[in-house]
């Protein structure tokens, strides 16, 4: 039977209950309908038992004692889960095996006839039973510190016992100190006395060194004739080494005088008119502007030194010709085709300015479908087939249009074109050298 709503508590319950009281309710809530719920508590409905235990501890230990329907619902909860005390409450009985706070909190929460009563006996209990677990501690903190006592007894024993074992030590080693000292004034004389007789060596020795020092200046002296005599006759030898030197270079110099007499008068004999004009200029192509060029893919061989490449560059008045699309769908195939043009002009117009070779860059203007807008950079000759010629065809044509005796380098990894150019008397050289070469400026 529960107790009537007049009961009141007048003491203050511990932390330690009110603790439980709350895990108690917080257990119940997590098991209520939403319905049953006190307001205040439902945005903690959802949480688990100890979060909301934590964080919902004074509105749920104002519920309990403000609301006495949420009272009772948590108390039916308890009545379910601890069957055996709840009914020893009930009936006026409190378990001697039972725990003092688990009896408070419970006897709080269902508030049987008496309740207030059940709940100071608890808190007596709980107290007496913190008197003496206190009491205990003390007992036990008593006996650790006279443990401690004892031990800084022996230790401070100990402690004196070696320090007399010192002293007597020092004392010993004291003794031997001043023997030790004795003994050095001995060795100390004794090297005194061998410091006299070295001087007394030393000054003898200073007498032997001039002696043999005057015959080392005479020596040196003989020496000295002997290397100006020699420096003589080497001076002798390079003035007639460059007499003969001279003699072969005056005869260099005239040939070479006559060999240029020799090309100024063939100039003017056949009255050339200067000109810019290249003999690529005069292989028949079409214009940027005029062409679109297809796709084109070729397989590429392996990376090459691009050394070679540089030694090919400063050849005199080299011409580099380049498979456009050959070299652009090995470097960078996923580009657009438009893109692949601006980065390889791009870079050969670098690699024209650097090394000052006539660069020319043939793509394949085959499959006409639109006008190529492409601003051709200063030092690169950018070509398109015509229609009904592929680039390898006019790359021959470049080839073939320059002068026997012209060193000509042809950039592509089509093996036909290679071969072809080949046998017109060009160097070949796969795509993937003039990438690296690219690359590395």
């Amino acid at each position: 039977m529960s107790s009537p709503e007049g009961e009141r508590l007048t003491i203050t319950l511990p932390d330690s209950v009110r603790q439980r009281v709350v895990e108690i309710a917080s257990e119940a809530l997590g098991k209520m309908p939403a319905a049953e719920i006190p307001a205040p508590l439902r945005p903690f409905a959802k949480f688990t038992p100890a979060k909301r235990a934590k964080a919902a501890a004074i509105p749920m230990a104002a519920s309990l004692e403000s609301d006495g329907a949420f009272r009772t619902r948590v108390a039916e909860r308890v009545r379910e889960a601890s069957p055996d005390l709840s009914d020893s409450l009930f009936a006026g009985v409190v378990p001697a095996a039972a725990d003092p706070h688990e009896v408070a909190a419970v006897a709080y929460v269902l508030r049987p006839h008496g309740w207030t009563g059940i709940v100071k006996d608890a808190l007596e209990a709980v107290t007496q039973g913190a008197r003496l677990a206190a009491g205990e501690a003390a007992e036990s903190e008593v006996a650790r510190l006279a443990a401690e006592v004892a031990e800084l007894r022996e230790t401070a024993r100990v402690a004196a016992d070696s320090l007399r074992v010192a002293q007597e030590e020092a004392r010993r080693e004291g003794d031997q100190l001043r023997r030790k000292v004795r003994q050095l004034e001995a060795d100390m004389r004794r090297a005194q006395a061998a410091a006299r007789a070295a001087e007394t060596a030393l000054e003898t020795e200073r007498t032997s060194a001039a002696s043999a020092a005057s015959a080392s200046e005479a020596e040196l002296r003989r020496l000295r004739t002997r290397l100006t005599a020699a420096e003589t006759a080497l001076d002798t030898a390079r003035r007639s080494a460059r007499s003969g030197r001279s003699e072969g270079d005056m005869r260099l110099r005239l040939l070479l005088d006559t060999v240029t007499g020799a090309v100024k008068g063939l100039e003017r004999e056949l009255a050339l008119p200067p000109t810019e004009t290249r003999p690529a200029d005069t292989v028949g192509a079409a214009s940027p502007d005029s062409v679109a060029p297809s796709d084109m893919s070729v397989q590429g061989r392996a990376k090459d030194d691009p050394a070679l490449l540089d030694q090919y560059l400063a050849l005199p008045m080299v011409h580099l010709v380049v498979d456009g699309y050959n070299v652009t769908k090995s470097g960078y195939p996923t580009l657009p085709l438009a893109e692949q043009r601006v980065r390889l002009v791009g870079g050969l117009a670098a690699l024209a300015a650097r090394t000052g070779a006539e660069v020319t860059c043939v793509f394949d203007g085959a499959a006409l479908d639109g006008p190529v807008r492409l601003t051709q950079p200063r030092g690169v000759r950018v070509l398109f087939s015509a229609p009904g010629e592929i680039a390898d065809e006019l790359i021959r044509r470049l080839v073939a249009a320059e002068p026997a005796g012209r060193p000509v380098v042809v950039v592509s990894s089509d093996r036909e074109v290679a071969e072809g150019v080949r046998r017109s008397g060009a160097r070949p050289v796969p795509a993937s050298m003039l990438l690296n070469r690219m690359a590395r400026s």
